[in-house]
């Protein structure tokens, strides 16, 4: 089938290691310490034939959560954003179905538009990948407009992927990913609507991965506390039921119910492929997830809602 796998990821390439980066004998790198697998996010050849094995024609591609270190202090961040988004083009350069997304500090706001001013212009990135919650400043916080804006102007899509949790009950069971990844991108996906983003920015074009995470299952929430004007939630919120259907999200649950929830709550032209390729909490078949919904769902999903997150 015709489309595209829009959550992918591989290791930026980096011939030179800076401070806290160690390289294994296998090629492997270790970020501060860890080791960062599985070995196929090294090889953008194993990548395209994940695209063969599924019958894709192209996959975004951003980089792994490890390698945002979050952590850094701010006066290191700006060299390290630059060289792993350098590294990631290096990654996919020769490969001419792989289109990366360029990494953007969420943590600290102004290098994050400093980066995004650096690479706005260059179409070798196809957009930009940023840290949903986590250790993130609030997507509300107003420091942010100005990214936002230019966005928007741009007509430059973001996808939000989640990092570490900062929630130290999340370390037992591999809950950390379980349910600190959907939680993260819930928590996203809330500043963005009751911090009105959506609102003010309506063209802003923001994907979130692993099928909207909680997000899908407290829409109804979300709306009975704007409906009863709970304490905290602005007066002038536009309905979360009407925001939320800004918002892109993958097909990545896991759960046909779940995919045919996040299609009632983001609409059917909001969905697209992700597969979270190499990882084991993805699947080798996107397509397979949204199968059940029919031939021209699938298609739709994989070609034209693509299209219309990238602006192709």
């Amino acid at each position: 089938m015709p489309g595209y796998d829009l959550h992918t990821h591989l290791a930026p390439a980096l011939p030179e290691l800076p401070p806290g980066i160690e390289r294994a004998p296998d090629g492997a790198l270790a970020v501060d310490g860890r080791p960062v697998g599985p070995v196929d996010l090294y090889h953008a050849e194993r990548l395209e034939e994940h695209l063969d094995k599924a019958g894709l024609d192209g996959a975004v591609v951003s980089l792994p959560p490890p390698f945002f270190r979050q952590t850094l202090p701010i006066e290191w961040t700006p060299a390290w954003v630059r060289v792993v988004n350098e590294g990631l083009l290096a990654a996919v350069a020769g490969a001419p179905r792989l289109a990366p997304l360029a990494y953007l500090p969420l943590e600290h706001p102004e290098a994050a538009l400093a980066e995004y001013r650096r690479i706005g212009r260059d179409l070798r990135f196809v957009g930009v990948a940023a840290a949903a919650g986590g250790l993130s400043v609030s997507l509300a916080d107003t420091r942010l407009d100005p990214l936002w804006a230019a966005l928007e102007v741009d007509r430059r899509p973001l996808m939000l992927h989640p990092g570490a949790s900062p929630d130290i009950r999340l370390r037992e069971f591999y809950l950390g990913n379980l349910l600190g990844n959907p939680s993260e991108t819930g928590l996203a996906a809330a500043q963005l609507v009751f911090g009105g983003v959506l609102s003010r920015h309506p063209a802003l074009k923001v994907l979130l991965v692993h099928c909207g995470g909680v997000a899908p299952a407290v829409a109804g929430r979300w709306q009975r506390g704007a409906d009863t004007a709970r304490p905290g939630i602005p007066s002038e919120t536009e309905p979360p039921a009407h925001a939320l259907r800004r918002l892109f999200v993958d097909c990545l649950a896991h759960d046909p119910a779940v995919v045919d929830l996040a299609v009632t709550v983001f609409g059917a032209d909001r969905m697209v492929l992700g597969s979270d390729w190499p990882f084991p909490m993805g699947t080798a078949d996107p397509v397979g997830l949204v199968a059940h919904r029919g031939t021209a769902f699938t298609r739709r999903v994989g070609v034209s809602n693509a299209e219309a997150w990238l602006g192709w």
